[in-house]
């Protein structure tokens, strides 16, 4: 990136990019671990990547701008933790006067908070990416078209991780997306050290709530002959009924909520990986994250996680809410070694379709199409490759 004209020389400095992201970054959450890593990705690249985001506790890594805590919204079957109100939008508005980006990537524009306030309170340039699924039309959206076209007419760029996520945004919208699926930082996972179990291990991971579809996993494992342990780590609504319902004899470790380091080391040290959510993953990174580990996967039949995978080939794909099914896939998948070498070799060619770096190649080139097509009030030249 080109900068001022000092003393007749011209000062170069890299792109500024600010990640924008609505959700707490000291919660566990698919969208917080994708900003994070791109931004981690951008870089090594010579970009000065910074995420602007809230959150209720110390920031988790270095580059990460806070503007406050959240609270609990539910949002799409889950929980979102989100900041808003006009502490926030004057926070984010003063984080951006401070860094000066030269463009803006929202992580789900829609979400209220400090996306709002950078996308209607400057003029900066801005990428959009969305994230999440709904099935069918999205009554929210038909609802609230009007004030939201404001948002999406902002954005030089849309994109969406996957057809599902893409689609009701074109449907509603009429604007058409670029689909990027998320990345996975692959070396983060191969290279972790594995997780000591003296056993076979199921390795669940991800929010107890009823769309993940842990019940099913607790029912589907009672079934289940091989000499194996399930660790379930996260937590959530159904953590308490679920530990009183699922079975007492020791085969199951509940982990509670871990960090991303035991993630990875889970995820290496675990025979299996289990994903048996019953709707609303747009995207499999969790499914990516386990083949760049070398886990073996069984996961639901979703169209997010169909979008990353090909059963028979790199997973074991199960009907969603079939505890039977899911229980007869484990049992392959812990039972047969040449089955399970396969789906892990073919899993781990797979991941690597979806490197971080990748992904932030192609958002470098996205980031110089809204520099290049929208005047901002910072008056930015397009950037030069660093």
């Amino acid at each position: 990136m080109s900068g001022p004209n000092i003393g007749g020389a011209e000062v170069r400095r890299p792109l500024r990019v600010a990640l924008m992201c609505p959700y707490s970054l000291s919660l566990f959450g698919g969208v917080q671990l994708q900003v994070l890593g791109l931004a981690r990705a951008l870089r090594t690249m010579g970009v000065d990547a910074r995420v602007v985001a809230p959150s209720d506790g110390p920031p988790p890594g270095p580059g990460i701008i806070s503007v406050g805590p959240t609270r609990r919204y539910p949002q799409n079957g889950s929980i979102a933790p989100i900041a808003s109100g006009r502490a926030v939008a004057n926070r984010t508005l003063e984080a951006l006067r401070s860094f000066t980006p030269d463009v803006l990537h929202l992580h789900e524009p829609f979400s209220p908070g400090a996306n709002h306030a950078a996308i209607l309170g400057t003029e900066i340039p801005a990428v959009g990416t969305f994230h999440a699924a709904y099935p069918g039309r999205n009554g929210w959206y038909d609802a609230l078209r009007v004030p939201l076209r404001r948002v999406i007419q902002r954005l030089a760029v849309c994109t969406a991780v996957s057809d599902e996520a893409m689609r009701n945004i074109e449907a509603t919208f009429d604007v058409p997306c670029d689909i990027l699926p998320n990345g996975v930082e692959i070396d983060t996972f191969a290279s972790a050290e594995p997780w000591p179990t003296s056993r076979p291990a199921v390795f669940f991971v991800g929010r107890h709530e009823p769309r993940k579809g842990l019940p099913v996993l607790i029912d589907a494992f009672s079934r289940v002959t091989e000499d194996a342990v399930l660790w379930v780590a996260g937590s959530g609504p159904e953590t308490d009924a679920l530990q009183a319902r699922g079975p007492r004899d020791g085969r199951i470790e509940w982990l509670g909520v871990i960090d991303e380091d035991e993630k990875a080391r889970r995820l290496r040290g675990a025979t299996v990986a289990c994903f048996p959510s019953i709707e609303g993953e747009s995207f499999g990174v969790v499914l990516l994250e386990a083949m760049a580990a070398g886990a073996a996967v069984v996961a639901s039949d979703l169209t997010g996680y169909r979008d990353v995978s090909s059963d028979g080939r790199d997973v074991l794909l199960v009907p969603p809410g079939d505890p039977a099914a899911l229980a007869v896939a484990l049992e392959r998948a812990l039972g047969d070694k040449a089955l399970r070498a396969a789906l892990v070799a073919a899993g781990n060619t797979r991941a690597k379709e979806f490197g971080m770096g990748q992904l932030a190649e192609s958002f470098l080139e996205r980031y110089d199409a809204a520099i290049g097509g929208a005047v901002g009030r910072l008056d930015r030249r397009s950037p030069a490759r660093l």
